[in-house]
């Protein structure tokens, strides 16, 4: 999978065009992403990030970051084994495509704010 581009609230995957948060797995893409909170990442959120068991994780935390990860978010990462790099999407979006070549990466985008 490859990030073509990212502007606010919106993202160009492999050519195919999303307006709304993703996630990225290996080999697919989750559209229409929703959160229990819309600013926070819950960690029943994960679901499909922790059953792909991936080496890391790349939040984007909107276009103004403004999206928080809670401690217990990061907590339930850790105790899966993945790293957490959390991040502006834009940014996330750049080390999605520099990192994912080299390991198992997921990535979970949020488009906006």
């Amino acid at each position: 999978m490859h990030i073509d581009e990212y502007a606010f609230g919106r993202i160009r995957i492999d050519g195919k065009e999303y307006q709304n948060d993703v996630i990225i797995l290996p080999g697919q893409v989750y559209s229409d992403w929703w959160r229990q909170k819309g600013h926070e990442l819950h960690p029943d959120d994960l679901s499909k990030i922790v059953e792909a068991k991936p080496n890391l994780l790349l939040v984007g935390k909107g276009y103004y970051g403004r999206m928080k990860v809670l401690d217990a978010t990061k907590r339930k990462i850790e105790e899966i084994g993945c790293q957490l790099i959390a991040r502006k999407t834009e940014e996330a979006c750049t080390l999605y495509n520099e990192k994912e070549s080299q390991q198992r990466v997921v990535a979970a985008l949020h488009l906006t704010c």
